[in-house]
């Protein structure tokens, strides 16, 4: 493959030998994607299990992470919440959804992301947008998880300010399908009707 023009952006310029697509945006959907997926498990630091750590018979056991069903309870969500097994580029059919997953809908919950730069196209006044899981991988359209992103549609007369920082979104979620046009492939399968994203 030959190296990228000048002009080419600098997400574009990304590592030698890997490929890269980049889109322009059409009316009729959003199929932008500014990471690699390669790039989802490289560089990340590990945090130390318990069993890693030392261990020290005067501390008393702390428990290190709250429980998950009662954060669901207090209305906080996590996109591991909302992941299921599917193949890679596998069809998705409903069936694949967890009875966990499927008692989540339609019920409010504050959920943390990261805006998908390619879904808006402007600072402020954004009415929708697709939230995903993390900023360092491609977690939107072909070739992405489709539980790591959700589709976001602010209430009427709601509206929120793009930001690179992570985002926490208030709304009621939903499982609806969203397809390709003129085809039966998934790019969603969540939404969330947010009244409030700071």
């Amino acid at each position: 493959m030959g190296s990228l023009p000048d002009w080419a952006p600098p997400f574009g310029r990304l590592t030698e030998g890997l490929s890269v697509l980049i889109l322009k945006p059409t009316t009729t959907s959003i199929l932008a994607c500014l990471g690699c997926c390669l790039l989802a498990t490289s560089g990340r630091a590990q945090t130390p299990s318990s069993s890693d750590r030392p261990s020290n018979p005067n501390r008393p056991v702390v428990e290190e992470r709250k429980s998950r069903e009662t954060a669901k309870l207090k209305g906080e969500l996590t996109f591991d919440d909302i992941k299921f097994d599917i193949e890679k580029d596998g069809k998705f059919n409903r069936a694949m959804l967890t009875q966990e997953i499927e008692e989540l809908n339609k019920k409010t919950f504050k959920i943390r992301g990261y805006i998908l730069p390619a879904s808006v196209w402007k600072q402020s006044g954004i009415e929708e947008f697709v939230l995903v899981r993390d900023n360092m991988q491609c977690c939107f359209g072909p070739g992405a998880a489709l539980y790591d992103c959700i589709m976001v549609q602010m209430e009427k007369g709601k509206t929120a300010d793009f930001t690179t920082r992570p985002v926490a979104v208030n709304g009621k979620f939903e499982i609806k399908e969203f397809k390709y046009p003129d085809s039966q492939d998934h790019y969603a399968i969540y939404k969330i009707t947010a009244i409030e994203v700071k």
